[in-house]
């Protein structure tokens, strides 16, 4: 039998030597930082190195970037202005910030890592307290993900201006402020409250609106205050055109609503072109307002995507810096902890349950997305034949970030898989039976189901009351009659219904009455009430 004999130390590591040189070489880079502490060096130096990933090895379209480091007190302020850096003054903004302020100071709420800005340039604000694995991670999170989302969505791109929002919020600030020396703060307030209140009715749905500009609202505003009062003309030139009309119904009535392009689901759009009392500058205030609640209006129906686009970008570009060598061991742990509890969904007799995370639903969706472009099962072959095995998951996913919104994207792409993962399963809550019933869990039909059922509840015309202007006679007794039509036999709360009533007759300056077919009190009314 041969003798078998231990190698020599200088054997072992000239072997160990010859088997590292024989793995795949790997590109170091030198590190961008160490330590937690964050300098406008190392930012600079992060930021380039994210966007080369973000530009050459993801394919993202961004605007220009404008990155600012905030305090903590600035991005409560920004909390309380509804996260714009311009914004006209309004009371509740103020007791939005002490409330945030108090509630921070106690311990009982963070504050986010980032607020980013629909603008172009693209604006991120950095919070001072963060460390600088946590400035790596939103840059890449706000500056690139959120970035390409607000540039390439349709939905974006069809209501929204990102190239003059910002130049429209200065002006909006100045017109406010310049109303409030003219006319005082007390009646400013007054029609911004009631306008306020009725934001979520301020928008077009399903037509495509027009866009703010800066230089055709100084031409309005110019022509504004040359004539002052004069489009209260409306009343006489419509008293002159249909005087041969009969004020009452039949053809007349018809022919009336014609003239308004009745109905209309714009409440603060009509107001703002038919009130008989509201002054111009105070149409101008509504225009304010209903420009600002459409501006909004993509994001309310693209959270999940948004949010989702922009935690994938995050993790995918902060992998790839540690894989480069470029951040160290231990930011990579920081930053994944950080990750981690973003995407965490508590589950649902869960205390801290609220709801369906948008962060950990959309980024879910995405690696799932890109899992099955790359790596496909059998199932995914048969849910989604036209996606597995495709290959190309940039592409894909560049794709659906373009093209869709919460409710299409859910319906379109939740897998099986996912559905198991997250234990989903759908309950029927009827009001004529004293239980719950389950419908839907997790089988062939139940899938389904549940995915249906989901993707409608991200679907705003389910969420948001459908009240619409039916009819007016601008001739007679000038009663604005509006109609809630029920979504799956829901009905308005009262006390709500009753308030925003209210706010609409005081814009409107006589009674108001609202239908609502199978409610308690199928006919609301309100009468305005003198401040």
């Amino acid at each position: 039998m041969p003798e078998t004999r231990s190698p020599a130390p200088n054997a072992v590591a000239a072997s160990k030597a010859k088997a590292r040189q024989a793995l795949p070489p790997r590109k170091q880079r030198p590190l961008l930082f160490e330590g937690p502490d964050w300098t406008f060096d190392a930012m600079n130096r992060t930021y380039d190195a994210i966007e080369d990933i973000a530009l050459n090895d993801l394919g993202l379209d961004i605007y220009p970037n404008q990155l600012e480091v905030i305090s903590s007190e600035q991005m409560l302020d920004a909390y309380s202005s509804i996260g714009m850096p311009l914004m006209y003054r309004h009371w509740s903004y103020g007791k939005s910030f002490l409330r945030e302020e108090r509630q921070y100071r106690k311990g009982l709420r963070g504050l986010a890592y980032e607020i980013v800005i629909n603008s172009n340039p693209c604006i991120s604000y950095n919070m001072e307290e963060n460390s600088m694995a946590m400035q790596t991670l939103v840059m890449a999170h706000a500056a690139f993900g959120h970035n390409h989302f607000f540039k390439n969505n349709h939905l974006f791109q069809m209501w929204t201006e990102a190239d003059g929002i910002l130049d429209y919020l200065e002006y909006a600030r100045n017109f406010v402020a310049d109303c409030e020396a003219r006319h005082g703060e007390f009646e400013v307030e007054r029609i911004l409250d009631s306008a306020h209140a009725l934001m979520s009715q301020g928008v077009f749905r399903y037509e495509r609106p027009s866009k703010p500009s800066l230089k055709e609202e100084k031409a309005r505003q110019a022509e504004r205050l040359a004539q002052e009062e004069a489009d209260v003309n409306y009343l006489w030139e419509a008293l002159e055109r249909d005087t041969h009309r009969e004020p009452g119904g039949g053809a007349g009535a018809a022919a009336r609503r014609a003239d308004l392009q009745l109905p209309e689901e714009n409440l603060l759009y009509f107001m703002e072109q038919y009130s008989p009392i509201l002054p111009n500058w105070q149409r101008e205030l509504l225009r304010i307002v209903r420009h600002l609640a459409q501006y909004f209006y993509p994001q309310r129906q693209t959270k999940v995507m948004n949010e989702g686009c922009a935690t994938f970008t995050h993790y995918y570009i902060c992998n790839e810096l540690h894989r480069r060598g470029q951040i160290n061991d231990g930011t990579m742990l920081e930053i994944l902890h950080s990750h981690t509890s973003v995407v965490t969904q508590p589950d649902f007799d869960d205390p801290r349950f609220s709801g369906i995370n948008p962060y950990a639903l959309g980024y879910a969706m995405m690696d799932d997305i890109k899992r099955m472009v790359t790596d496909p099962t059998d199932e995914d072959r048969e849910w989604f034949p036209s996606l597995a095995g495709k290959g190309d998951w940039r592409g894909v996913l560049k794709d659906i970030w373009a093209h869709f919104r919460d409710e299409s994207f859910i319906q379109q792409y939740l897998s099986p898989r996912l559905i198991r993962q997250f234990g989903f399963f759908n309950i029927a809550d009827k009001e004529t039976s004293s239980h719950y019933r389950v419908t839907d869990i997790q089988n062939e039909q139940g899938y389904r189901g549940v995915r249906e059922a989901l993707a409608r509840s991200y679907d705003p015309s389910m969420m948001d009351p459908d009240i619409q202007v039916v009819d007016v006679n601008l001739l007679g007794d000038r009663t604005l009659k509006l109609a809630c039509n029920s979504v799956h036999g829901a009905r308005l709360n009262e006390r709500d219904a009753e308030e925003v009533l209210m706010h609409v007759a005081r814009l409107w300056g006589y009674d108001v009455t609202l239908e609502e077919p199978g409610a308690s009190s199928p006919l609301r009314r309100a009468s305005p009430v003198a401040p």
